[in-house]
């Protein structure tokens, strides 16, 4: 298949509320498909809630949570995957037959098969685990797709061992946007008022989407991702107060010359579709470059620096970076 599909949703979550959550990934599943949509993709965590469960305990985490095969948010998606023909990507807890706690994407195809990515750089709740593998996989629709969650897609080695394991696409759910951050010049907080009055003054908050504390940030990495490593993204995120921050939404959709194909700045729940041709990939900038690659170079990049931090302390901790 050369040309597919897409479609990129943000949406505000009701945090611990699967049934709402999934009610709303029913929307936009049927949305999608009556535009004619092959592969969606929803935002990180959607279906169990995000920034409220770093104030939860272990037992209330895993309460919240899922296994992978047979959990009942991955037997609807299943379900809605078959029933549209669709390949849906949605974010969710998992709990593994080990007992841990995983920041999980899944990925469900109208054949049942059922592909799960965790989050390699986990931070949300210390009772949760870091992931320790890359996911690219075959899709029916004739190309490979990779997963990459949030902070995932920030280290580029992440993007490009996921490039170089050959996906066409990269899924790059998200809850960001508003951070509050330790960083001058990353995001910042957002005024939860102005959510709430988006009805009333849509431009106050559209103008915080749309500047450096959303789409600018953005803009100043992201679309490199994709022209660097000759993939195309599309990048999902929540939207609108998500405990005491607001996200920023900034669904787009990205092509592999990093080409913003579609995206929204909307404060509200939405959905962006855009038709992608795969047959850009072959000859385009990136994949041009990656066979230029120089391996024998690059051993430092699999060398400890000795200032590493776990991705928790790495987050949260006044440590200075040097």
């Amino acid at each position: 298949m050369k040309k597919v599909r897409v479609a990129s949703v943000q949406f505000n979550h009701a945090p611990g509320d699967k049934q709402f959550n999934l009610s709303r990934v029913r929307h936009f599943c049927e949305i999608a498909a009556g535009e004619d949509v092959k592969l969606i993709s929803f935002p990180e965590m959607c279906i169990t809630g995000y920034w409220h469960v770093r104030k939860l305990s272990r037992s209330q985490i895993h309460e919240l949570a899922e296994n992978v095969e047979d959990g009942p948010s991955i037997l609807v998606l299943k379900k809605l995957s078959k029933e549209l023909g669709m390949v849906i990507g949605a974010g969710l807890i998992e709990k593994s037959s080990d007992g841990k706690l995983y920041n999980t994407y899944i990925v469900v195809m109208p054949d049942g098969r059922i592909v799960s990515h965790r989050k390699l750089h986990c931070f949300i709740s210390k009772h949760m685990d870091s992931g320790d593998r890359y996911t690219v996989f075959e899709t029916p629709l004739g190309f490979k797709v990779g997963v990459l969650i949030c902070w995932d897609n920030n280290l580029i080695e992440n993007v490009r061992i996921t490039a170089l394991k050959g996906a066409d696409i990269l899924l790059a759910p998200h809850q960001t946007g508003g951070c509050k951050s330790r960083s001058p010049y990353a995001m910042g907080p957002i005024d939860p008022e102005l959510w709430k009055r988006k009805r009333e003054e849509p431009a106050r908050i559209e103008a915080e989407f749309r500047g450096p504390k959303g789409r600018e940030w953005l803009l100043r990495w992201l679309p490199a991702r994709a022209h660097d490593n000759g993939l195309f993204i599309i990048f999902s995120n929540g939207v609108g107060i998500d405990d005491d921050e607001v996200r920023t939404g900034n669904a787009m959709i990205i092509d592999c010359y990093g080409r913003i194909l579609n995206e929204t700045w909307k404060a509200e729940d939405t959905i962006v579709i855009t038709n992608i041709d795969l047959s850009l990939l072959e000859m385009c900038t990136g994949r041009r470059w990656i066979r230029g690659r120089r391996p024998e170079l690059y051993k430092t990049l699999v060398e400890k620096m000795g200032n590493e931090l776990d991705p928790r302390t790495a987050r949260f901790s006044k440590q200075p970076t040097g």
